[in-house]
């Protein structure tokens, strides 16, 4: 039976709710909460242990760039890494100057662009010394020349090198240069929205100094990021007396196959080639010499082949040496 409820009943309900509302207890419950903004845009931020993954691998890539360059110029370079960020690529476009180098590049076998960015008045020294200069000499703000661009895209691939051994440990990439991208060509040479990683650094050279910045896309940063979180977690450890007590303990009840097997020999192709059904074929052992008992396919024990009834069987003689790797595994 549906119920309709009165003008008054629907008054005395709306009062009673607000004076639930106004009570005191209700008044401090809301004058304890707090509203706390929230940037959506830093979510997904490099955590601490990342960050500090990040830049311990780029240091030791700035640290060989500082020499690989300096060889390749012939002349003292100084490179060292100064911000590790995750930033939306239109804010790395924006904080661009409206003149610089901008370079992108193929990383396979993921498939996807990067790209380097170089301060233009720090093009200009390196041109100069590749080129026989001094690399002090002041010029004017321009853009650059087709034939310093290929000046210094020599110097780029140096770079890439050394990404390429730098990142190899961690994660295995191929690094191509492309071209220098410019104004629409950089716009498209990412989305937007994306979330890259942008390593900044400093670099000096003779009397100038600027910054060069490597940018990588979501793909590439986040296989970087999963394989040194890998690497990070993993730590050798000695084990107690009390844990290898009981490792031994379950290891007794393990089975293991056992077979026997002659000790290696050589036999010539001709000789194998030959054989035939009935043939014996003539091993450099002596028929008394003990054979091999082998513990999962690895030699443990020398033993003679013997019969009990009617089984077969083995009588330990001694055991065989471990090989010096199987040794240092056994000791760790």
């Amino acid at each position: 039976m549906r119920k309709t409820l009165e003008k008054s009943q629907i008054e005395a309900l709306l009062n009673r709710a607000q004076t639930a509302q106004n009570a005191p207890g209700n008044k401090a419950a809301r004058s304890t909460q707090r509203v706390i903004p929230w940037d959506l845009r830093k979510s997904n931020q490099l955590a601490p242990e990342q960050a500090l993954a990040v830049t311990t691998l780029h240091e030791s890539l700035a640290r060989r760039l500082s020499g690989s360059i300096g060889a390749h110029l012939r002349v003292a370079f100084e490179m060292k890494l100064v911000s590790v960020e995750q930033l939306a690529y239109r804010e790395f476009l924006g904080r661009l100057p409206d003149i610089t180098y901008f370079a992108s590049m193929h990383v396979m076998p993921i498939d996807a662009r990067s790209a380097i960015q170089l301060d233009i008045g720090l093009a200009y020294p390196i041109v100069d010394v590749v080129l026989g200069g001094t690399g002090t000499d002041a010029m004017d703000v321009r853009d650059l020349t087709e034939i310093e661009e290929q000046v210094l895209e020599s110097v780029l691939r140096v770079i890439l090198l050394d990404i390429h051994a730098t990142w190899a440990p961690v994660l295995d990439l191929d690094f191509k240069f492309e071209q220098r991208q410019r104004n629409v060509e950089m716009q498209n040479t990412m989305l937007p929205g994306e979330k890259i990683l942008c390593l900044g650094f400093e670099a000096r050279l003779a009397e100038t100094s600027g910054t060069l910045a490597m940018v990588f896309p979501a793909v590439i940063a986040n296989a970087l990021l999963r394989r040194l979180s890998i690497q990070g977690s993993y730590s050798e450890r000695i084990p107690s007396r009390d844990t290898s007590r009981r490792m031994r303990e379950r290891m007794v009840d393990c089975r293991f196959l056992v077979d026997l097997s002659l000790p290696l020999s050589t036999v010539s192709i001709r000789e194998l080639v030959d054989l035939e059904a009935g043939q014996v074929l003539m091993l450099p052992q002596r028929a008394r010499e003990p054979v091999y008992v082998n513990v999962a396919g690895k030699p443990m024990f020398r033993a003679q082949a013997v019969r009990h009834g009617s089984h077969r069987g083995a009588k330990i003689e001694g055991r065989i040496p471990l090989a010096p790797s199987s040794a240092k595994r056994s000791e760790r």
